[in-house]
C-alpha cells in the first residue's frame, strides 16, 4: 500500500504532493515502483496535527481519487475517520475506507463501507484526535489491541458489513510507547491466530520510534528500519504493509518471501 499524502502538513513528506498534479504524479510513480494498493489521505495524523473540517479534507481527497480511479486499474484506500468523506471517496471511485480510529470517531463509516462493499480498514488507537499520540500507555498493548478490536468488530458486523471486507491495524506508532511498539510487531502472529480470518494490515514506516534506533535521524532518512519493520510484519504474517518507499520495501520483500518459502 502506497501512501500518498494529500495535506500540507504531513510528518513524512512536509506537503511535498498537496496539489492533485502534483498527487497524480506521485502515484503514477507509485505504481510504477510496485504498489498495489494507494491510500489516499486528506488529513495529517502526526503529533500536533489539526482536525479539517469536512468540506476541506473533502475537496483534498475527491479529486485526486477521480483522477487516479479515471487513468490506473488500481485499488484505492481512502485514510479518513469521517462517514461524509468516506461517501465522496466511495462516489470517486474508492474501494477502501482506512480507518485510523477504528470506528471511535464515527461509526457510520462502516455504514459506508457496507452500502459500497468496500474494504474497511479497522486500527487500533486510543484518546480523540487531538490525544491519540499522547495517550498514557496501557499496562497489556496485546490485550488491549484484541479488546480494542472485538469492539470494532462488533460495530461493523452491527452495521452489517461483512467479515470479508475487514482488514485490522495494530495501529503502530499511536499512543504506543518504543518497547510496544516492537512487542507488537514480534508478538503479531498471536493476534493472528486470534483474529484469523482477518488480513493484517502494518504501518510502520518512517515512524518515529524507528528514528530513536537511528540516531533520532528525520523521516526520510529512516528507510533502513522502515524495511527492517516490513521484513519482521511480514513475517510474522501481515499481509499489506503501508510504505512512503514502495520500491525499496517491495525489493526487500521479495527476499523475504523467498526465505519464508523454504519453511
Amino acid at each position: 500500500m502506497g501512501i500518498v499524502n494529500v495535506t500540507p502538513d504531513s510528518f513524512s513528506d512536509g506537503g511535498r504532493f498537496f496539489s492533485p498534479e502534483r498527487a497524480i504524479d506521485h502515484a503514477e510513480r507509485l505504481i510504477a515502483d510496485g504498489a498495489d494498493i494507494l491510500d489516499i489521505g486528506g488529513e495529517s495524523t502526526r503529533p500536533g496535527s489539526s482536525l479539517v473540517p469536512v468540506n476541506e479534507e473533502i475537496e483534498r481527497v475527491v479529486p485526486v481519487i477521480k483522477r487516479i480511479a479515471d487513468r490506473f486499474e488500481i485499488p484505492i484506500s481512502v485514510d479518513t475517520t469521517k462517514s461524509e468523506v468516506a461517501r465522496a471517496a466511495a462516489v470517486a471511485g474508492a474501494h477502501i475506507i482506512n480507518d485510523i480510529s477504528g470506528l471511535r470517531f464515527d461509526d457510520g463509516v462502516a455504514a459506508i463501507a457496507a452500502e459500497f462493499g468496500a474494504g474497511l480498514v479497522l486500527m487500533h488507537s486510543r484518546g480523540d484526535f487531538e490525544s491519540m499520540h499522547s495517550q498514557k500507555p496501557v499496562d497489556d498493548i496485546i490485550a488491549e489491541v484484541s479488546h480494542d478490536f472485538v469492539r470494532a468488530l462488533s460495530i461493523a458486523s452491527r452495521h452489517k458489513v461483512s467479515q470479508d471486507q475487514i482488514v485490522l491495524d495494530v495501529g503502530i506508532g499511536f499512543g504506543k510507547t518504543q518497547q510496544q511498539n516492537l512487542e507488537l510487531l514480534a508478538k503479531l502472529g498471536k493476534l493472528k491466530d486470534d483474529f484469523s480470518i482477518h488480513p493484517f494490515l502494518i504501518g510502520a514506516s518512517r515512524k518515529s520510534f524507528l528514528g530513536k534506533f537511528l540516531g533520532g535521524s528525520e523521516p526520510q532518512k529512516r528507510l533502513p528500519g522502515s524495511l527492517a519493520a516490513a521484513a519482521v510484519a511480514v513475517w510474522n504474517g501481515a499481509e499489506i504493509i503501508r510504505v512512503h518507499d514502495v520500491e525499496e520495501t517491495v525489493r526487500s520483500l521479495r527476499v523475504v518471501k523467498a526465505i519464508r518459502d523454504q519453511l
